[in-house]
């Protein structure tokens, strides 16, 4: 906002960004709109340079035009939404995660997409297996993860072709997925189904299942994971006996997020 000390280098600050954020929150204020010339005097900037910030936001959506008067729309809760979901999301998810590692003994984890990869922000295991479960805050390659596949296969096309476009697909192991028509092909089987099933492809020896969570507008928010020893389980037992408790878990833990924030 003007008069904020810079602390990045002038040649990486951009300025357009500040001045948009800058008049959304001149038009914060409550009361019925604010004119082209009355941002001007807010923000501190020309009236053609608010004119150009005010239209910008008006076609994105975000705000909307009543007789030269701007005022802002609901639009801007969305920019709010993974934020406020985030927050509320590993504390609702936590003794859900706990009733399903303690019903099938094998370690369970909440992810949410993070850039290009997965990012677990919630997560229970047995003791015999803390080595192996992942803790809090690791990041893994989207394409190889059953959760990755979840959050993928809810992207819309431009978002997943961009995602194609800049990631290296490794075969992580000789079972990795590592093409992209491949890749595709079982995005495609995951998003029908809503549900992945991953065989040792992150790592030898693991095997896992991953059902995604919903916000209250229908949006792939996070995924549910419950992984376990390849020596321990098969492929069939996994998809028979494990899956339908972590698709109940991710259920739950939607319902108790929407009653947490409505």
């Amino acid at each position: 906002m003007p008069g904020t000390p810079i602390k990045l280098r002038d040649a990486d600050y951009v300025r357009s960004i500040e001045r948009g954020l800058a008049v959304i929150a001149a038009l914060g204020h409550p009361g019925g709109g604010l004119t082209v010339a009355e941002v001007a005097r807010a923000v501190g900037v020309t009236r053609a340079s608010a004119r150009r910030t005010l239209l910008t936001l008006e076609e994105l959506g975000y705000l909307r035009c009543d007789d030269r008067r701007f005022t802002l729309t609901p639009k801007l809760l969305d920019l709010g939404h993974g934020y406020r979901a985030g927050l509320a999301l590993p504390d609702v998810a936590r003794p859900h995660l706990q009733q399903l590692m303690e019903a099938t003994d094998e370690f369970c984890s909440v992810s949410v997409l993070d850039g290009d990869e997965t990012l677990c922000v919630a997560r229970v295991a047995p003791a015999r297996i803390m080595n192996v479960a992942m803790p809090v805050g690791t990041r893994l390659p989207a394409y190889a993860t059953c959760v990755g596949r979840v959050l993928l296969a809810a992207l819309d096309a431009e978002h997943l072709d961009g995602y194609l476009d800049r990631v290296e697909l490794r075969a992580l192991t000789p079972a990795t997925l590592a093409t992209a028509p491949a890749l595709r092909a079982e995005l495609d089987r995951v998003r029908r189904q809503r549900f992945a099933v991953v065989d040792q492809e992150l790592e030898r020896g693991l095997r896992s299942a991953a059902a995604p969570i919903h916000d209250t507008a229908g949006r792939v928010i996070a995924a549910a994971n419950l992984g376990a020893l390849a020596g321990r389980i098969t492929v069939a037992t996994l998809r028979t006996r494990l899956l339908p408790p972590l698709r109940a878990t991710a259920e739950s833990i939607e319902r108790d997020l929407a009653a947490a924030r409505p």
